[in-house]
């Protein structure tokens, strides 16, 4: 392994290498013909896989309506999302493979109802029909939007956005243009950018060769001709700030902002940023011994946003597995973060806290809870030294990230060998949304013996004083939009004086559902859209704050229909 000891000298390699590679051997694309199950009418199957320990609960997701394992196909690549208006509501896309003797895959997708305990998997968006790359998001909403790359008419490389009609239903797809490594991100602030999609993909491989960037304001009806992110950012993901400044970060350091990205009636401007961004390596490539994900990435960057009031409030950070400089590692997690907008970023600093023989870790996921909690989950090798066996890994910050909680292990090992669809990789990447309680992950592993899709619940059990870090978290919130009335559950991990109080849009106090001592377990509260005196109030959106001791929880927002 060369050793390269400059920022600069890394960025070249990088860029070197990605081009390279992918102009020699591109893994996006139909080499295989469609081939169906072994046997569509009746297939095999055996017991699914499903795990509970102290912190996480795990079910596997690609099941059949017996919530048995399918054998002999393969699932990969997963990414979640999860209505904000509705949380129990949540969908899961793959790169689903009909047969693991061909790498024909197709636009897999899962649902549940209930907070991810079951899952129903209707099959593929369009059967038959070549996808991959699934990224998913929700509008403010609660609309699920389903990106998937595939190849136009041309025979280059491009994107359709679906939209939900329902759970497990979805339009014909609007063409989003798009290339290959694209990722998306729905604006879901308050502001003038509200609703707005932006999309983000590496140049050299799309239907619009040198661009990397397009938006929609019209809810994903239509996508604006292609736009450059100058300089290029590499295999980027998204994040839009409180203020609607849009974000993209690449796995290679390169960096972007755009302030003006929301404003409907201007063009998406790019602001000057120091690049590259030190993130305390370079990515993993496709050349080491030993190698968990021989034809896949090692993971990829992820960029988030704090929205919690305080100190940290719109803090960014960044996670990413990296090959130490000095190459010393296979792979480590680092993290970084910025103060100021991007502008500066703190020093790299390692989240797996392994001190022993070199180890992979890889895959990571990141995301950021409401109340300012960072949430990591990666595969890690350190319990199998010198092998490719991996368990999944999880730690938490609450100080922005300057610590980080003492990593747990939360599964057993398991080989990432087995169950190739062909290809020899287990897709690019994994993807995680967190809330107040906990953090929502989905994962690929092989624990039947085959490439399986799994959901995960990672609660929080403790803080750094070993004191219960979440004393309140919101389950749900339903029927939203509502007209008669809604119902409000959520958890208590110990009993706590609970006040709920309803505002509407200009913060003035309309309703108080509840201001009393509850005991420990799920409770809800009822608001039938009528004031403290009992008149019924008009039609709009409204926030219901609820604290448990004076610990907040993120107001739920409501949307009160006209009297039936």
């Amino acid at each position: 392994m060369r050793h390269f000891k400059t920022a600069g000298k890394l960025l070249l390699l990088l860029t070197i290498t990605v081009q390279t590679a992918f102009s020699q051997q591109h893994l996006e694309i139909p080499s295989d013909p469609y081939m169906p199950p072994a046997s569509p009418e009746n297939p095999a199957v055996s017991p699914a896989y499903n795990y509970s320990g102290a912190s996480i609960w795990t079910v596997q997701v690609n099941v059949n309506a017996n919530g048995q394992n399918i054998l002999n196909d393969a699932a990969n690549e997963p990414s979640i999302a999860i209505s904000p208006v509705e949380p129990n509501k949540m969908m899961i896309g793959w790169r689903q493979f009909d047969n693991i003797e061909s790498s024909f895959r197709q636009a897999g997708y899962a649902y549940s109802t209930d907070g991810g305990m079951h899952w129903t998997f209707p099959g593929s968006i369009n059967p038959g029909v070549f996808r991959s790359d699934p990224v998913l998001a929700t509008d403010a909403e609660g609309r699920f939007y389903y990106n998937s790359l595939t190849l136009n008419s041309n025979n280059e490389f491009s994107c359709n956005v679906y939209r939900s009609t329902g759970l497990g239903t979805w339009d014909d797809g609007p063409y989003a243009i798009g290339g290959d490594k694209q990722w998306m991100v729905i604006d879901q602030t308050e502001g003038p950018g509200r609703g707005n999609i932006y999309e983000h993909w590496t140049s050299y491989y799309s239907a619009c060769p040198d661009n990397n960037f397009t938006r929609s304001t019209d809810e994903g009806d239509t996508y604006e001709a292609c736009n450059r992110i100058s300089p290029e950012v590499y295999w980027g993901t998204c994040a839009v700030a409180p203020d609607g400044t849009l974000f993209v970060s690449g796995a290679d350091g390169s960096f972007a902002r755009s302030s003006n990205a929301e404003n409907e009636n201007e063009s998406t401007e790019w602001e000057p940023t120091a690049i590259p961004v030190d993130i305390g390596g370079y990515i993993p490539g496709q050349w080491q011994d030993q190698d968990p994900n021989p034809a896949g990435l090692k993971g990829q960057n992820w960029i988030a946003v704090n929205y919690a009031p305080g100190p940290l409030f719109g803090q960014i950070y960044q996670v990413q597995p990296v090959v130490p400089a000095d190459g010393s590692d296979p792979s480590e997690i680092m993290f970084i973060r910025s103060a100021d907008n991007g502008e500066t970023w703190s020093t790299p600093l390692r989240i797996n806290d392994d001190n022993g023989a070199p180890a992979w870790q890889w895959m990571a996921a990141m995301s950021v809870a409401p109340n300012g909690r960072i949430d990591v989950a990666w595969l890690d090798t350190r319990d199998n030294p010198g092998t490719v066996l991996s368990s999944l890994y999880y730690a938490y910050s609450t100080d922005g990230g300057a610590t980080w909680s003492a990593n747990q292990r939360m599964s057993q090992s398991f080989d990432p060998h087995i169950g190739w669809p062909v290809q020899q990789k287990m897709g690019d990447y994994f993807h995680s949304i967190s809330d107040n309680g906990g953090m929502n992950l989905t994962w690929a592993a092989t624990f039947t013996g085959g490439q399986d899709v799994y959901f995960s619940r990672i609660t929080v059990a403790q803080s750094s004083t070993g004191q219960p870090f979440e004393t309140i978290s919101v389950q749900s919130a339903a029927p939203n939009p509502f007209s008669d009335e809604a119902i409000i559950r959520y958890y208590l991990s110990s009993g706590a004086r609970v006040r709920a109080q309803v505002y509407d849009r200009t913060g003035r106090a309309v309703r108080l559902l509840n201001d009393r001592y509850q005991d420990s377990g799920t409770q809800q509260l009822r608001w039938d859209g009528r004031d403290d005196n009992g008149h019924r109030l008009p039609a709009g959106v409204y926030y219901c704050h609820i604290s448990a001791d004076g610990l907040r929880t993120t107001p739920v927002r409501f949307i009160l229909g006209p009297a039936e």
